[in-house]
């Protein structure tokens, strides 16, 4: 029987057992594709990530992502704790890590880049895959059954319920208040209906929804549910986070725009996350988006198949 070590941690927190779990299985070499599954099947998290040499040496690996449920283009927390635990063992595949990475991955080329002090990694930051891309709009009463909540719960003054993407596509709706966010309970059944084809090819339905103040628009809270991924409830979300900055940002009628966003998540679970988003807007089009955040280690071991 072969072994195969991880790594877990915690994700978008500096604070172990709060923000979004994560396994690194940190050399997935002679791993099949049902491995991974059941692997990431058996760990039950939101996503757990595989890393692999890459096929271009110029780049730093080859990572795939896993849900419990099938394999994922791109992921914000999978990549943030990844370059995390790959900065802190210091090497992959015998060479050394250095602050800037490369993940080749099946959305694309992901940058990251890590923040240290001294030899401990602080947090991670990495580019979104894809440019920002619009999909259909989503009816309000769709969102309010599969979250069980009035439609009248949905505001639509900047945006009705919208599909949105930069790596991954999540339908994205804004409440009218927290005490509407906290009513917020996914039924697995509406999910079912409601779902469809993404442009990552998948059938899937996840949901994104969100609330902002007037005061102070670029602070957000937001739960995340993708029920039909076996995830009831993700406590972080970075590629949707990405998504959502990159599609408000897109509403401003200012042509140029330097956007710095805080994304609250996780806080009705008991796992609070922080997620940061910032968006660059140029002549018009979001012409960069990048997620940040830090990492908590948790656990270490080995996994026998």
């Amino acid at each position: 029987m072969k072994t195969v070590a991880f790594t877990t941690l915690d994700v978008f927190t500096t604070t172990r057992f709060e923000g979004n779990p994560l396994a690194v299985m940190t050399d997935a070499r002679g791993l099949t594709d049902a491995d991974m599954q059941n692997i990431a099947a058996e760990f039950g998290y939101s996503e757990i990530t595989f890393v692999l040499p890459p096929e271009d040496p110029a780049n730093t690996a080859r990572v795939r992502i896993f849900t419990p449920t099938m394999e994922v283009p791109f992921a914000g927390h999978p990549n943030v704790g990844t370059a995390y635990v790959l900065g802190r063992q210091g090497q992959v595949f015998g060479r050394p890590v250095s602050d800037s990475l490369r993940f080749e991955e099946r959305a694309g080329l992901v940058e990251v880049n890590l923040k240290r002090d001294g030899d401990d990694v602080l947090s991670a930051s990495i580019r979104a895959p894809k440019p920002l891309t619009i999909g259909n709009t989503i009816p309000e009463q769709t969102v309010a059954r599969c979250v069980a909540i009035e439609p009248g719960d949905i505001r639509v003054a900047k945006h009705r319920p919208v599909v949105a993407s930069v790596g991954l596509s999540f339908v994205f709706a804004e409440l009218a208040d927290l005490a509407a966010l906290g009513r917020v309970r996914p039924n697995l059944a509406y999910f079912q209906d409601a779902a469809g084809p993404t442009a990552e090819g998948n059938h899937d339905f996840s949901l994104f929804v969100y609330v902002r103040s007037q005061e102070e628009p670029w602070v957000i809270r937001a739960r995340m549910f993708a029920p039909l991924d076996n995830v009831p409830e993700d406590p972080a979300t970075g590629s949707a986070s990405a998504a959502l900055g990159a599609y408000l940002v897109s509403l401003e009628p200012e042509a140029n725009m330097n956007v710095s966003l805080r994304i609250e998540q996780g806080v009705e679970m008991g796992r609070r996350s922080i997620i940061r988003i910032d968006v660059v807007k140029k002549d018009g089009t979001v012409t960069d988006v990048t997620i940040s955040g830090g990492c908590a280690p948790v656990m270490r071991g080995e996994i026998s198949y």
